[in-house]
C-alpha cells in the first residue's frame, strides 16, 4: 500500500465527502476517487459506503484506519531515520501558530534561526488552536504553537504529542485611555462590561477561567468578536474592558492606544506551548528547530541580567 493512497483514504474518512478530501491533499476529486478506488481494489474489500451525512467506514475501513495512521507514522520515521543517518540538515517545516503568536513571537525570532540554517525551508500556518491540533494530528504541520488550556492536565493530555512550555504570558486588563477605572477588587471588576472572543476560543477559556478561579459572576458582555485585534479596536473605542494576552496587545499599549490596569487578585497568566508529535526519530529539520528554540529566551527576558536568565529556563521564547 504506497503512503499517498493511505494518506488520501485517511483524508476521505475524516472529512467524509471526496470534494473536500481533494482539497486537503490538493488533488482533483477525480484523483481522490481513483485512489480509493485502488486502495480498495488492492485490500479486496469495500472502504466506504454512502449515507445521508455523507461517506461513512465500512468494517473494513474502520479496521483499516489505525493501520493505516500507523504506517504513515513509520513511513516518516523511516525516512527521518535515512536523513539523520545521512547526516542532512536540510529539510522544510511547517509551523502552526495563533495569528497573535505568529506576529509577536515567532515573527522576531524566525529570521535568525533561517539564518542559522539557510538550508531549512519554514512555512507558517495561521490558524485556531483547535484547528491546530487536527493539523497536528494529520501530519500537516510539524510543530504547533498556541495556548495551553489550564483544564488539561498531563494526564489528560493527548499522549502522542510532546508538549514544552515556551513561558507563562499575562493576562492583561486592557481598557480605552480616558477612562477612570480601577476596581478595588474582583466583585467590582465583574459588574463592568467586557468584549471577549465567542465561546469555544482559547482565548475565551482564558477569560472565563480567571473569573472562575476568582469566585465572581462571569461579567456583562458587551460583544463576542472573532478575533483579539477586533477586541483591542472595540476597547479602544470604549466598548468595554478586555482581559487578553500581553503580547496580544503590546504594541497597542506602546502607542497607549490603550491603558493597562491593574488586576485585583491573583496574577493570571496564560502558558504559551510548543506542540509536536512523538517520534522515536525527529526529522533533521523539527530536531534543529527544537534545539534552537529551548536556547532562545523571549524578548522580555533580555532585559534582565545574566544571573536571572541562567536561572530561569521557563523564560524562554520557544
Amino acid at each position: 500500500m504506497h503512503p499517498r493512497l493511505l494518506k488520501t483514504f485517511l483524508a476521505v474518512a475524516r472529512c467524509r465527502t471526496v470534494t473536500r478530501a481533494a482539497e486537503t491533499v490538493h488533488l482533483a476529486q477525480s484523483s481522490v476517487s481513483d485512489q480509493i478506488q485502488t486502495l480498495e481494489a488492492e485490500l479486496g474489500g469495500v472502504l466506504f459506503t454512502r449515507a445521508k451525512s455523507g461517506l461513512e467506514l465500512t468494517p473494513a475501513g474502520l479496521a483499516l484506519k489505525p493501520i493505516a495512521e500507523e504506517l504513515l507514522r513509520l513511513d516518516a520515521e523511516a525516512r527521518a531515520a535515512v536523513l539523520a543517518v545521512a547526516g542532512q540538515t536540510s529539510g522544510a517545516l511547517t509551523i502552526g501558530a495563533l495569528e497573535t503568536i505568529a506576529s509577536a513571537r515567532l515573527a522576531p525570532w524566525l529570521p535568525g534561526f533561517q539564518a542559522s540554517y539557510p538550508d531549512i525551508a519554514v512555512r507558517i500556518k495561521v490558524t485556531d488552536s483547535g484547528t491546530l491540533l487536527r493539523l497536528l494530528e494529520e501530519g500537516d504541520i510539524d510543530v504547533a504553537f498556541c495556548f495551553e488550556r489550564r483544564d488539561i492536565s498531563d494526564g489528560g493530555a493527548d499522549q502522542r504529542f510532546a508538549r514544552r512550555t515556551i513561558l507563562a504570558e499575562p493576562l492583561v486588563l486592557v481598557t480605552a485611555p480616558g477612562q477612570k477605572l480601577a476596581p478595588c477588587d474582583l466583585a467590582a471588576l465583574a459588574a463592568l462590561r467586557f468584549v471577549t472572543t465567542e465561546p469555544g476560543c482559547i482565548y475565551r477559556h482564558m477569560f472565563d477561567t480567571a473569573f472562575a478561579e476568582a469566585g465572581t459572576g462571569a461579567p456583562e458582555l458587551a460583544a463576542e468578536v472573532g478575533s483579539i485585534g477586533a477586541i483591542a479596536r472595540l476597547v479602544a473605542a470604549g466598548a468595554g474592558l478586555g482581559l487578553v494576552p500581553r503580547l496580544a496587545v503590546s504594541d497597542a499599549l506602546k502607542r497607549r492606544e490603550l491603558i493597562e490596569l491593574p488586576w485585583p487578585g491573583p496574577k493570571q497568566t496564560a502558558p504559551l506551548m510548543m506542540i509536536w508529535r512523538r517520534r522515536r526519530v525527529q526529522p533533521p529539520a523539527l530536531r534543529r528547530l527544537l534545539t534552537a528554540a529551548r536556547d532562545m529566551q523571549a524578548p522580555e527576558s533580555s532585559k534582565a541580567s545574566s544571573d536571572a536568565e541562567s536561572s530561569s529556563r521557563s523564560k524562554v521564547l520557544l
